[in-house]
């Protein structure tokens, strides 16, 4: 057995140096969306010896997203050559020259019901084409020793174009001659016009840098927006990475303003095999990429859980202090303000980082009776969860699950997961899974980011992956996250409201609720009931659900503000963040049911305001033609609850006046 280093590559390393030839015209295609905004071309090039490249460029609107772009995936085999009949110039055969064998087109247009969401139904449609390659020759009659000797491999390359944006991926149908996959890397690469400059972030918790394609000195997250100086606003993501490594985005050595897409470590698979999918979403304006992030989930496998009726959503208290009567008044806390859990946090079962600590038992110093907890809290409708380090996870989950489960435990956050790779990146999804098993519902802390398994599996309600509260970034900040990572789905941000460490105003924290998607929405992270004082306000709090009926984005640019409406059957919910600046900003409420009036509680930063937290509460009469005048303070947001006006209602408040100003 000899070890055989194999580049399953659509071009040479050292393409660089040659001079490109024309297109080979027979390889040439062409993929449509649906609306016919994107064009998706993808075709080989031979250059002087021979050698075949696959490329790709990517349009919208009639103007360049990616300009030509190289495709490829590298892999390092063990094979017997002897069996196998490999002649030893198997890194050239392995490495060039694929042959386009056919081409298949596909049309889906479908509709769908999440178990939950930022809207109740989603629509798939898409134009699909799949081009299949054939690499090496075949050897008929072949299969001595058991072995199959037909000398050749075969991958497809399948690309969707929605309305929404275009994704591709490899796909190694199933060998017959015992190849496995040891991939090694992607060549995938994102070419974009010059000038064009990225939101940059170096790890999923960290802070944004406006760059450009340049200097950068490290990698970059996903997803990855950036500005073209054409006028659009394109992203780059990734879907349906289950069992690979996590993709990043690195500069290109050798190409000007090109990304490169960089997975963690390498990959070991059996065909048939997927690599996840990747993702570019581009838009005229960039409100419209939060419109188009459904393109995420429908990008996955649907539901696999048959019975969903205990996957319930809801908002969450966490328990700060550690203790049975701190739990029990978050439970009262929470029956009495509209909330569904609360949450004990780390080191309930011992210091969370510490190998040896049990999470099938209380520590010592902890006075905590869980299954009595659990009791009362159930008593008010409220369900209980837990924060269980990765560390214990892994030693403890199949023991913990119908603990927790006899407990009358409803869900897990998993903490300090170890992400990036295929091994920890393959155990958190099957860690994912089993929890179904047992009605656990599922929070993600610290670095993963979602690649819209929560549509196969919903139990995976939400996860960080964000810089959150717990890092108290200031308000550009918050401006830029739903035009980042929100697009890849659920964050759980850990909104504030009480604490003094907080950089925005409280009506920016009150908009949070509504802007920021999270299914498990943690409220009052570093809050306790007692700071509660009567604020009028938080009743916005009480009543803002979790999951939606439908979304509209109404307006916004990155880093400056956004404002998002989202609707739980007749009711809206309406939230503006702003960044560090003080500015003006009209409200259009066009998407309110059209002949009906609605009561607007407005909740607006007043410094003339008597409580603590400077949130006025105006109630106003308004309707489909009203246009809402706001003057944001620095930092500053506002929020909305409007619901269907009664008679008594349009007797009690006066109706919105245009041009006043809030």
């Amino acid at each position: 057995m000899k070890k055989l280093i194999s580049i399953l590559s659509f071009f040479l390393i050292t393409s660089g140096t040659l001079s490109a030839q024309a297109v080979i015209n027979s390889t040439h295609s062409h993929l449509t969306s649906p609306d016919g905004k994107y064009s998706f071309e993808v075709y080989q090039k031979e250059f002087p010896g021979g050698t075949k490249q696959l490329y790709y460029t990517l349009a919208y609107n009639g103007k360049t997203v990616v300009e030509e772009s190289e495709l490829g995936v590298l892999i390092e085999n063990q094979l017997f050559e002897s069996a196998l009949g490999i002649p030893n110039d198997t890194s050239k055969i392995w490495g060039e020259n694929l042959n386009l064998t056919d081409k298949k087109t596909n049309t889906v247009d479908e509709t769908w019901k999440p178990v939950y969401g930022e809207r109740n139904t989603i629509r798939n449609h898409y134009n699909e084409l799949t081009l299949k390659f054939l690499k090496g020759e075949d050897n008929p009659g072949g299969h001595e020793g058991g072995y199959d000797r037909r000398r050749y491999y075969m991958m497809d390359f399948v690309v969707r174009a929605y309305n929404e944006g275009v994704a591709f991926r490899y796909h190694f149908p199933e060998a017959t001659n015992g190849l496995f996959l040891h991939i090694t890397g992607e060549q995938t690469q994102f070419t974009l016009p010059e000038g064009t400059m990225a939101y940059y972030e170096r790890w999923a918790q960290g802070a944004y840098s406006l760059k450009p394609l340049k200097d950068w000195g490290d990698e970059c997250e996903r997803p990855l927006t950036m500005k073209l100086q054409n006028g659009l606003t394109v992203a780059l993501a990734e879907a349906e990475m289950v069992d690979y490594a996590r993709m990043k985005f690195r500069l290109n050595d050798k190409n000007a303003n090109t990304l490169q897409a960089s997975l963690y470590s390498s990959v070991d698979a059996i065909t048939p095999y997927n690599t996840p999918w990747r993702v570019i979403m581009a838009a005229e304006k960039a409100t419209e990429l939060i419109v188009n992030n459904d393109i995420i989930l429908n990008l996955n496998p649907e539901n696999k859980i048959k019975d969903t009726s205990w996957i319930k959503p809801g908002k969450v208290i966490r328990v700060s202090k550690l203790t049975q009567e701190d739990a029990k008044k978050c439970v009262d806390f929470a029956a009495e303000r509209g909330l569904q859990y609360i949450h004990i946090d780390a080191s309930w079962y011992g210091p969370e980082m510490s190998m040896s600590s049990d999470a099938t038992t209380v520590a010592e110093n902890r006075d905590f009776d869980i299954p009595a907890l659990t009791t009362y809290a159930a008593s008010k409708g409220i369900g209980l969860m837990v924060y269980v380090n990765q560390r214990a996870l892994v030693q403890q989950l199949d023991e913990i699950l119908p603990l927790y489960k006899k407990w009358g435990i409803k869900g897990i956050k998993f903490g300090f997961v170890q992400i990036g790779n295929q091994h920890w990146s393959t155990w958190l999804h099957d860690a994912i899974k089993k929890c179904a098993e047992y009605e656990m519902l599922v929070d993600i802390h610290d670095e993963y980011r979602p690649t819209g398994f929560s549509r196969t599996y919903p139990n995976l309600m939400t996860q960080e992956g964000i810089r959150g509260n717990e890092e108290f970034p200031d308000a550009t900040h918050n401006t830029i996250l739903p035009f980042t990572r929100f697009l890849a789905g659920a964050g759980d941000y850990t909104i504030c409201y009480y604490n003094n460490r907080i950089k925005t105003t409280h009506a920016h924290q009150l908009a949070m609720a509504a802007v920021y998607y999270s299914p498990l929405q943690f409220m009052y992270w570093y809050d306790q009931p007692s700071a509660y004082k009567g604020e009028p306000e938080i009743e916005f709090f009480d009543k803002v659900k979790t999951v939606w009926d439908d979304t509209k984005v109404i307006d916004g640019d990155i880093g400056e503000y956004v404002t998002i409406a989202r609707r739980s059957n007749k009711d809206w919910f309406l939230g503006t963040l702003g960044n560090n600046d003080a500015r003006n900003i009209a409200t259009p409420l066009s998407f309110l049911h059209a002949g009906q009036k609605y009561i607007a509680s407005i909740y607006t930063d007043d410094d003339k305001a008597e409580t603590k937290t400077k949130v006025r509460v105006t109630r106003l009469i308004v309707d489909s033609t009203s246009v809402l005048s706001f003057s944001l303070k620095p930092s500053g947001g506002c929020a909305i609850y409007l619901t269907p006006a009664t008679k008594e209602d349009l007797k009690k408040y006066k109706p919105y006046k245009k041009n006043q100003l809030l």
